[in-house]
C-alpha cells in the first residue's frame, strides 16, 4: 500500500503538530486502513470493541496511537 495512502504510516512519518497533537483519523480512514466496512467500525462501537474514540459533536475520531495499540492488541496467540 502506498503510504499517501496509508494515513497511520505517513502519520508516523509526520512530526507532531504546532500544537504538539499526534494526528486523528475519521471512521472512513480507519475502515480503509482495516479494509473493513464504514458499518463494522460503528458496529464494534456499539459492542464495546474497537480502539477507543474521540467524540466532537456527531464526529468519531480516533488517534493514530490509540488504534496501533489495538491492533496489537487483536493479533492471535500462536
Amino acid at each position: 500500500m502506498d503510504t499517501h495512502e496509508n494515513p497511520l504510516i505517513l502519520s508516523s512519518m509526520l512530526p507532531i503538530d504546532a500544537w504538539g497533537l499526534e494526528p486523528l483519523l475519521d471512521v472512513s480512514e480507519l475502515a480503509g486502513y482495516l479494509g473493513v466496512p464504514v458499518s463494522t467500525v460503528y458496529d464494534w462501537r456499539t459492542h464495546g470493541k474497537g480502539p477507543t474514540a474521540y467524540r466532537f459533536g456527531k464526529h468519531l475520531k480516533f488517534a493514530v496511537s490509540d488504534v496501533r495499540a489495538w491492533v496489537a492488541e487483536q493479533r492471535e496467540q500462536a
